[in-house]
């Protein structure tokens, strides 16, 4: 550069001494120029700027240094604040923490009735759609009847028959009924008729039995015989006829045995009958249907499912808030889905048993060398906020229930 052009020395014996000279002069401001650089300055030592030198890090600098974070008073003001701040959100949260007891593990809980075909046949109606509110009886679908409809035909039929048949029983038993009564007036001319005989005889054994032929004493001797006889054969038939009206009546018995079967008969297809137009249970609103007209289904088969509007909260505390918590306290529940809105409730009752003991592996506590878990123990409680209905909420949504305790 023209600024540190070596300049032109006198020629002669002092040329060589003048540039020597020359160089050691220039060393020397490199040399001392690196120093200011590397060491800092104050404002009042720094050297006067030569316009031969190198510009300094303290030229580039600009204007002076700023102060520290902690000795502005705006910052050190704003600290204080949120300090006092942190401190009184922490005594209100203490404070509050003593009377309330809440739980993130807390569910929305209701009855919810499935429904599944009890008989089987093909869907021919549906007349309900999902989420769709119903009441209890209403038609939700029907099953094509005409299989079920023959066969309680069929049964009708069979009960006619068995009706007849106990008629005739009956019948048979008043008719042997009636000859027992004739059999026991042939009975009795029997008895007329062995007494008369009998009075013969004992006429002809006063007289004397050679004035007598021989001929007549037998034939009143044959009389008294076969008039006897003839009783015996009438008492033994009354007898086999009230045998007879015995069997008429096991006979009867055994008819209305069969119109009490063909009865039930009749009963159970005109049950399957009704079992083609399914009704729901209880009032809700539909949900999970899997069901669509045209669709073959069998006994037993899920069809839909009917969640009440009945809801309440099932809330698994931890064992160790339960010290002061009790049926019938005031209980402020917020629905994760609807977080601006609070609604009010109650404890109803507290499981007398953990979560865990009805798991399908219980824990095994007696091996001596267990962990201790803290175990939870569900909470239900019932809304008294007849706002709930007016949301779209249902069961397994998230709650955070606020207990109000003592």
């Amino acid at each position: 550069m023209a600024d540190h052009a070596v300049p032109v020395a006198p020629r002669g014996a002092a040329s060589a001494t003048y540039r020597a000279a020359y160089r050691r002069g220039y060393r020397d401001g490199l040399a001392q120029n690196a120093q200011s650089i590397d060491a800092p300055s104050s404002d009042d030592k720094r050297p006067a700027r030569d316009d031969h030198h190198a510009p300094t890090r303290d030229d580039q600098a600009g204007p002076s240094r700023r102060k520290p974070l902690y000795k502005r008073p705006v910052v050190v003001g704003l600290a204080l604040l949120v300090l006092l701040a942190a401190i009184i959100a922490a005594i209100v949260f203490w404070r509050h923490s003593r009377h309330h007891e809440t739980t993130d593990d807390a569910f929305i809980d209701g009855i919810a009735s499935a429904v599944a075909a009890q008989t089987g046949g093909r869907v021919v109606g549906l007349l309900v759609d999902d989420n769709q509110v119903v009441h209890a009886g209403d038609l939700l679908l029907e099953i094509d009847a005409r299989d079920n409809e023959a066969r309680a035909a069929q049964a009708r039929a069979q009960l006619a028959n068995s009706q007849s048949q106990l008629e005739s029983a009956r019948a048979q038993v008043e008719v042997r009924r009636a000859s027992i009564v004739q059999l026991e007036a042939t009975v009795r001319q029997a008895g007329v008729e062995l007494a008369r005989a009998e009075r013969d005889a004992a006429r002809f054994a006063q007289v004397d039995a050679d004035a007598v032929p021989r001929q007549r004493s037998d034939a009143v001797a044959t009389a008294v015989q076969s008039a006897r006889a003839q009783l015996d054969a009438a008492r033994s038939n009354v007898t086999s006829a009230r045998a007879q009206v015995t069997a008429a009546t096991a006979a009867v018995s055994t008819a209305e045995a069969g119109v009490t079967a063909a009865r039930a008969a009749v009963d159970a297809a005109t049950l399957q009958v009704s079992y083609t137009r399914v009704t729901a249970p209880i009032d809700g609103r539909i949900t999970h249907r899997s069901v669509n007209v045209g669709n073959v289904v069998s006994t037993g088969q899920p069809l839909l499912s009917i969640v009440s509007e009945s809801l309440w909260v099932t809330a698994n505390y931890k064992e160790t808030q339960l010290t002061r918590m009790r049926p019938g306290q005031q209980v402020e529940v917020t629905i994760d889905a609807y977080p601006a809105a609070h609604f009010r409730g109650h404890v109803e009752s507290i499981q007398r048993a953990t979560g865990a003991y009805f798991s399908l592996l219980p824990a095994e506590n007696a091996t001596g060398n267990f962990v201790k878990v803290v175990q939870r123990v569900p909470v239900k409680i019932v809304f008294d906020d007849a706002r709930v209905r007016d949301y779209a909420i249902g069961p397994g949504m998230s709650v955070k229930p606020d207990v109000t305790i003592p």
